[in-house]
């Protein structure tokens, strides 16, 4: 056996090396795809805040949002946010409809666990938003300047239908009308009832039929059937004659008249009642095709009798004191709370109306959304000074207070209006610390206007904020349709808007800049849904965007 083993090895040996001799080890050598290097290259940057010298930036706060679920849970987006940014905002939960509860209480326990948090990350918190028009608490704002109610008291007016109905606001939101080349719109200031404020006026300039020249205020809902409605209105006219108003069906025109009304030249006030005779009515409109001339209208009011109870109405002035109260406490609650951590606070958000740039939103005549409330229609203009007074009141000696809006680099009327706007809160005795400019903006947004915005922000003496940066691809694009050129714009816009930020801007100025949208935005998304918008991919792959960050933030 031992023979035969030697045999056996021998004839194995042999034929190993008979192999060797017939075929040569030889090199091989594939050539890596240009997308693998190109990643390797971008993975190869330090995380972002590395990037941030200390000497020169202690106190800028390089920022990102975030929801309170994805940061407390501890997962990925909670590593992304602590190794690349030095500060966190949430996007929605510590806003008054977050926060407040159905009876006005704050429910505050999730606002402290994001603090404790974020405290032992060491990242800071920057507190969003103190007073804004959405994401509100709604109903309970709403329930407590609504009517009182008197059980069994008998007939009683419910709330005004008609917004604006001293047209205070200085135009005629809701109205429309038509017919007979009639004109109709606001008046100058002074031309309203008693001689003060504004109205509405109905120009004809030629005697038709009575519904060849109408003004209508179209309603979302229509009027209950079977309900009586009381309308009162001041009107006069250049010349005596008649006008008649009715509730009306839009699509068959059929209609419950009050009646017509008379014109004279002097203010007269007129009162008339009607009840329903069919629940489709949902328009109510004056018919004036018989007067040649203008009609001027003023204090409107359209209201239900409600047959069931009677109800106290609270006035202007008691609804102002109510949601003033509300905004106090809301501000305080927040600002007692979180200041232990909190040194900065969005205090007023986007208030700033777009098509009137140099004027403030309103809410008075749309249909508003079920979290929607405007504190300035029952507080006035100096709603965002007693917003400021109270963070100021209840805050630290240092904290640093923004107001903060969006498009002022689309709209530089609407960046002049906010400046303006902060130059008269400050004339009331608040003071305002920064501007932010949110910049929700896309490759193709014109440059010129984006370093005139900033030069206009930089003029201010404020601190300068970019409060909430995400650059999307334009035309609507969509993550599934993106192009290797277009990511390479993006990159390419995210580094400008960041050089320019610190050219423009003033080293004392500079508070920071806010990723608004870390990762490409879902296609469930309520924010830009399905957009490639973020600095990293849905799956937390670094884009060329990051690099574009990465440069901007290198040296500065």
């Amino acid at each position: 056996m031992k023979n035969l083993y030697k045999i056996a090895l021998s004839l194995t040996l042999s034929m190993i090396m008979a192999s060797c001799a017939k075929h040569e080890l030889r090199d091989f050598y594939v050539e890596k795809p240009a997308s693998f290097s190109n990643q390797e290259i971008i993975d190869a940057y330090q995380p972002l805040k590395t990037y941030l010298k200390e000497e020169t930036l202690s106190n800028f706060k390089f920022g990102v949002a975030l929801s309170l679920s994805e940061y407390v849970s501890k997962g990925v987006k909670n590593r992304l946010a602590n190794s690349n940014f030095n500060e966190i905002v949430l996007g929605y939960e510590m806003k008054h409809g977050a926060v407040v509860q159905a009876d006005g209480k704050l429910d505050l326990i999730n606002v402290k666990t994001l603090l404790a948090t974020a405290k032992s990350a060491g990242i800071s918190v920057y507190g969003h938003t103190l007073c804004w028009h959405a994401n509100q608490n709604a109903t309970y704002l709403n329930s407590i300047i609504a009517p009182t109610v008197i059980p069994g008291q008998g007939p009683a007016l419910e709330e005004n239908l008609i917004a604006n109905s001293n047209f205070e606001t200085g135009n005629t939101s809701n109205w429309g009308g038509w017919g007979n080349s009639s004109q109709r719109g606001i008046s100058a200031n002074g031309q309203g009832y008693g001689a003060t404020g504004y109205c509405m006026y109905m120009t004809n300039p030629s005697v038709v039929n009575p519904w060849e020249a109408q003004t209508a205020y179209d309603f979302g809902t229509p009027f209950q059937n079977g309900s009586t409605y009381k309308l009162k209105f001041y009107v006069k006219g250049t010349v005596a004659g008649a006008a008649s108003a009715a509730m009306q069906n839009p699509v068959n025109y059929s209609g419950d008249d009050f009646g017509s009304f008379e014109v004279t030249t002097d203010w007269k006030l007129v009162e008339l009642e009607k009840k329903t005779t069919t629940g489709d009515r949902k328009r109510f409109l004056f018919s004036f095709g018989g007067y040649k001339g203008t009609i001027y209208i003023d204090n409107i009011s359209l209201q239900r009798v409600n047959p069931n109870s009677g109800e106290i109405v609270k006035t202007p002035e008691e609804k102002k004191t109510i949601i003033t109260g509300a905004l106090r406490q809301f501000i305080s609650g927040m600002v007692d709370t979180c200041k232990f951590y909190v040194k900065a606070w969005d205090v007023v958000n986007e208030p700033m109306d777009d098509g009137r740039p140099a004027e403030l939103k309103t809410g008075l005549g749309k249909t508003l959304a079920a979290d929607e409330f405007y504190w300035q229609d029952y507080m006035g203009k100096d709603y965002a000074v007693e917003a400021f007074k109270t963070a100021r009141e209840h805050g630290n000696a240092g904290d640093k207070l923004f107001i903060n809006d969006y498009n002022l680099e689309y709209s530089l009327d609407k960046c002049r209006g906010l400046i303006a706007y902060v130059e008269y809160i400050e004339s009331k005795g608040a003071r305002v610390d920064g501007i932010g400019t949110q910049m929700h903006i896309d490759i193709n947004s014109d440059k010129d206007k984006i370093v005139q915005m900033f030069t206009m922000l930089a003029a201010t003496g404020k601190l300068i904020k970019i409060s909430e940066l995400d650059i999307g691809l334009g035309n609507n694009t969509k993550t599934t349709n993106a192009t290797a050129e277009q990511y390479e714009a993006q990159k390419v816009m995210y580094k400008y808007i960041i050089d320019k930020y610190f050219e423009i801007i003033p080293a004392n100025q500079r508070y920071g800049i806010t990723i608004w949208s870390p990762t490409d935005s879902p296609a469930s998304s309520s924010w830009r849904a399905g957009e490639p918008i973020g600095l990293w991919t849905e799956g937390y792959t670094r884009k060329p965007a990051y690099v574009g960050v990465a440069e901007a933030l290198k040296g500065k």
